[in-house]
C-alpha cells in the first residue's frame, strides 16, 4: 500500500466529487486501485502500489473548463506535493516532449508556440520560488502555467493535424477513412435520412438482440433488413453490430432465466451470432463483434465474470470468422482511459484486453474505442488535444486498424429519454460547444494514420439514447451545427487539392 499527498490552493479549487475521480498510473498507463480522501484542502491517494507514477485529477483550467489534467512522474513521499504546481510542471513537460517529437519527424512548430511555452515555463519557474513561503501566489502562477501550456497543447495539435492532413491531400490522394453514424434501433425517416446519405460514408446498422428476439427463438430482422437495404441503396460502407452486448438496453429479457449459467449463455449468444451473420453474410463490410464488454457493470445476466467477458468476446470473433471468413471483424471497448479501473474489481484494462485478443490469433481485424466525451459517470471525462493524441498513438501500438465512436453533450440539464442519467462535464454546454468540440477534435483523429473510421454514436434526441443531448438532430428532429460540421470534414477537408 501507498500514500500520495497533495495540498489543493485555495483549498476549495476542486469539488469533493472532482477530488473523488483521481487515480494514479504506472508504466503500462493502467490505473491502480484506490480510495480517494479530501478533506480541508488535502487530497490522499491511498493505492495498492507505492511505485512513483503520474497522478490524475480533475482540475478547472481557464478558457478551457474541467479537463483531466497529469502530473509529472512522482515519486511517493511524506511531505505533500503542491498540486497546482505538479499539474502545471506535468502539462508543460508532455507539450516540450510532443513538441520534441513532431519537430523531429518535420513539423515545423510555430514561434508563437515556442514564445508560449517559454512564457508557461518562466510562470512554472515563478511557482517553484515561491510555492514554500507563498503557496498561494505560487498556486496563482502554476495555474498561469497550467493554462498558457492547455493553450499551447491545442495549437501545437491542431498544427500537426492540419500539416498531416494537407500533405495527403497535396500527394492527390484521400484520407483512407470511413465517416459514419449509428442508426439506431429504428428505421430513419426520410428527412434525417438525405442529412445522413449527404454526409456520412458509412453507417452502423445495430442488430440489436433484444429487438431482433424479444422472444426466445422467434426473431424478427424487419427493423435491420430495411436498414442494410437502405444503406447499400445509398452506397454506404456498413458495420453491423455489436453481435454480443450484455447490458440491458440491448439484452433480451429471457436471457436473465441463465442468470448465473454461463454455459447457457454462451450457447444462446452463439445462436444469435450465427443466425444474424448467416442472414447479413455478403451484406456487411465490417463486423461489429462485440460492444462494451470490458465493463462488468453493464452485465445484465447476473454475475458474469472478467475471464467469462473474455471467453464470450473470443467465442464471437472466432464464430464470426468461421462463418463470415472475408469480412473484417471488430470489437469495442468503452471508457479507454480506462479510469473506472481505479474503484472497480476489474483486472484487465482494455489496451490489455485487446492485445490478447490479438496475440491470441483469433481473427480480429481492429478495434473501436467509444469516447462519449464530457460525461461525469458511464462516459470519458474531459481532456485535451494532447491526451487524445497520446490515447490514439498508445492503440495504434497494437497494429490494427483504429476507429472511434464519439458521443459529446449539446446541453448539460436532464434528459428524459437517455439511459444514463449522468452529469455534464463540459463547460457553457450547448449545440454550439458541441460544434466547437468536433471543429478542434475531429481533425486530429483524422490525422492518425491508425484511426481508420470515425463514427458519431447517437442520431436522435428525439428517441430513447443512451448519453443526454448527444444526438445529431435535436428533439424537435432540427438539425444540430455539428451535422454541417461533419459533413466539411467529409466534403472538403478530405478530398485532395492541386
Amino acid at each position: 500500500m501507498g500514500i500520495m499527498r497533495f495540498d489543493i490552493y485555495p483549498p476549495d479549487r476542486i469539488s469533493p466529487e472532482m477530488a473523488s475521480l483521481a487515480y494514479m498510473t504506472g508504466m503500462d498507463n493502467a490505473p491502480w486501485r484506490r480510495i480517494a480522501a479530501f478533506k480541508n484542502g488535502r487530497l490522499e491517494l491511498v493505492r495498492t502500489s507505492n511505485d512513483s507514477g503520474n497522478v490524475h485529477v480533475l482540475w478547472p483550467v481557464e478558457g478551457h473548463g474541467q479537463m483531466m489534467v497529469s502530473t509529472a512522474w512522482l515519486m511517493e513521499r511524506e511531505r505533500p506535493y503542491h498540486l497546482p504546481l505538479e499539474l502545471a510542471r506535468g502539462k508543460l513537460s508532455q507539450l516540450r516532449l510532443q513538441a520534441a517529437v513532431w519537430e523531429s519527424i518535420g513539423l515545423a512548430i510555430p514561434p508563437s508556440i515556442k514564445t508560449g511555452a517559454e512564457e508557461a515555463m518562466q510562470k512554472l519557474r515563478d511557482a517553484i520560488v515561491r510555492y514554500r513561503t507563498d503557496p498561494l501566489e505560487a498556486a496563482a502562477d502554476a495555474e498561469s502555467a497550467l493554462k498558457i501550456a492547455t493553450t499551447m497543447g491545442d495549437q501545437l495539435a491542431s498544427k500537426y493535424a492540419e500539416g498531416t492532413l494537407l500533405a495527403h491531400r497535396r500527394m492527390g490522394s484521400k484520407r483512407d477513412c470511413l465517416v459514419g453514424v449509428h442508426l439506431g434501433p429504428t428505421m430513419v425517416d426520410d428527412f434525417t435520412s438525405r442529412h445522413v446519405s449527404n454526409t456520412f460514408n458509412a453507417v452502423i446498422v445495430p442488430l440489436v438482440w433484444r429487438e431482433i428476439e424479444a422472444n426466445e427463438n422467434r426473431r424478427d430482422w424487419e427493423v435491420f433488413d430495411s436498414q442494410i437495404a437502405w444503406a447499400k441503396a445509398n452506397g454506404l460502407t456498413i458495420c453491423a453490430g455489436p453481435l454480443l452486448s450484455l447490458d440491458s438496453s440491448n439484452t433480451p429479457d429471457w436471457l436473465c432465466l441463465f442468470e448465473n449459467d454461463f454455459e447457457a449463455i454462451r450457447a444462446a449468444v452463439g445462436q444469435f451470432v450465427e443466425a444474424a451473420v448467416q442472414r447479413y453474410r455478403g451484406q456487411v463490410d465490417i463486423w461489429l463483434g462485440s460492444q462494451r464488454t470490458n465493463l462488468l457493470q453493464e452485465s445484465a445476466v447476473g454475475k458474469v465474470e472478467e475471464d467469462e467477458l473474455v471467453q464470450l468476446t473470443a467465442q464471437v470473433i472466432e464464430q464470426v470468422k468461421s462463418l463470415d471468413p472475408n469480412t473484417p471483424r471488430i470489437v469495442s471497448f468503452d471508457r479507454p482511459w480506462a479510469e473506472y479501473v481505479a474503484e472497480s474489481r476489474v483486472d484487465f484494462p482494455p489496451w490489455f484486453f485487446a492485445d490478447a485478443l490479438i496475440r491470441g490469433n483469433l481473427g480480429l481485424s481492429g478495434v473501436m474505442l467509444e469516447i462519449n466525451f464530457g460525461y461525469a459517470s458511464m462516459g470519458t471525462l474531459p481532456r485535451d488535444l494532447l491526451e487524445i493524441s497520446h490515447l490514439l498513438d498508445v492503440w495504434g501500438m497494437l497494429g490494427v486498424p483504429v476507429f472511434l465512436n464519439l458521443a459529446v453533450p449539446s446541453a448539460a440539464h436532464a434528459d428524459p429519454l437517455a439511459r444514463f442519467k449522468t452529469e455534464v462535464l463540459v463547460s457553457d454546454c450547448s449545440p454550439l460547444t458541441q460544434e466547437s468540440w468536433c471543429s478542434r477534435y475531429l481533425p486530429l483523429m483524422l490525422a492518425k494514420p491508425c484511426v481508420r473510421g470515425i463514427f458519431w454514436s447517437q442520431l436522435h434526441d428525439m428517441l430513447p439514447h443512451d448519453y443526454p443531448y448527444a444526438g445529431l438532430f435535436d428533439p424537435r428532429r432540427k438539425p444540430k451545427p455539428i451535422l454541417k460540421t461533419i459533413e466539411t470534414f467529409r466534403n472538403v477537408l478530405l478530398p485532395p487539392v492541386s
